[in-house]
């Protein structure tokens, strides 16, 4: 059976109410053995020791200077922890995760069988309800049905991750009735609800604070030791940290080039003011960006991308808050 999927790129004005995406450039590492939980446990963030079958954790892969491979969301399936994230951070975090698992009883592995589809709108708990005995909330936020697992991701909409074979996914959402978005499309609404997307270029360039897993409960400050953690530490209780993660939009006459930066209005004159992460440019020319800017930024501060100096980027409010307590 083949997926067709729409071939235009809307603006999130332009999304339906409910809809599919193909999360293609999605996959996961995946972590099974009698020293999984151990080991995970001193590579990563977040705590790995309370991960359960029925809840998802989210959390950050750091080198020894506490910059960042990855982010990913964390379940369980069929008893072994999977490191869900985009495709473009792989490659990077399972060559370090497999560097130190020789010496713990552990298989680390890319799981090429599975596939990810994602469920997203006003109709889509209706819509499992009626496929699937029990749907995920936020209080179970993972649930296995014979051999799919569904996620419940938190956020300003309804959104369900499905997960398994190809061929079972795809003959479960053939019954769905609803179009299907390129993964892109994904990304759009991570940028709008805040979750760091990592490209290629920003791997190993960041601290986890500096892209705000901070603030979306992606860095366990109390669970101990593990890769990264001292410089991870110092940045939380030192105050070290000047940057944070904004979701931006502005409107574009021109594609956003691979190596655009954001700059900033001192005066008349403009300097850098930070880095795109990750961006999506609708078909209308509205583009969404994430960048990593100083987190002392003034509202009133005049920003524009700089291949495009008629440009005027607004930031986006985030359905979190920066300020520590």
């Amino acid at each position: 059976m083949s997926i067709t999927t729409e071939t235009n790129i809307p603006s999130l004005e332009e999304l339906p109410d409910t809809f599919l995406v193909s999360l293609a450039s999605y996959s996961a590492i995946s972590l099974i053995g009698e020293e999984q939980t151990k080991y995970l446990q001193g590579q990563v963030t977040c705590d790995v020791n309370s991960s359960n079958d029925n809840n998802l954790l989210i959390g950050a892969h750091c080198n020894a200077k506490g910059k960042v491979f990855s982010v990913f969301r964390l379940i369980n399936r069929n008893s072994a922890h999977l490191l869900i994230q985009p495709k473009a951070s792989i490659d990077d975090s399972i060559t370090e995760l497999k560097k130190f698992g020789v010496f713990a009883k552990v298989d680390i592995t890319l799981t090429n069988e599975l596939s990810f589809f994602a469920l997203v709108g006003e109709q889509a708990t209706t819509i499992l309800q009626e496929k699937f005995n029990q749907v995920p909330d936020s209080l179970t936020p993972v649930v296995q049905s014979n051999t799919t697992t569904l996620v419940y991701v938190a956020g300003k909409q309804a959104r369900y991750l499905l997960i398994d074979e190809s061929s079972v996914l795809e003959s479960i959402i053939a019954t769905f009735d609803q179009p299907i978005y390129h993964s892109s499309v994904w990304n759009l609404l991570e940028i709008n609800e805040g979750f760091p997307q990592l490209s290629s270029k920003c791997i190993g360039e960041y601290v986890p604070q500096m892209l705000n897993l901070q603030a979306i409960n992606g860095i366990s400050f109390t669970k101990g030791c593990y890769l990264g953690q001292e410089t991870v530490a110092r940045m939380q209780y030192l105050g070290k940290n000047k940057r944070a993660l904004y979701s931006l939009r502005t409107s574009l006459a021109q594609p956003l080039e691979i190596d655009d930066v954001i700059e900033k209005q001192l005066g008349e004159n403009w300097r850098k003011a930070g880095d795109i992460i990750t961006s999506y440019q609708a078909d209308n020319g509205e583009c969404y960006l994430q960048a990593v800017l100083n987190s002392d930024l003034d509202n009133s501060t005049a920003l524009r991308i700089k291949s495009q100096p008629e440009s005027s980027i607004k930031v986006q409010s985030l359905p979190y808050s920066l300020v520590t307590e």
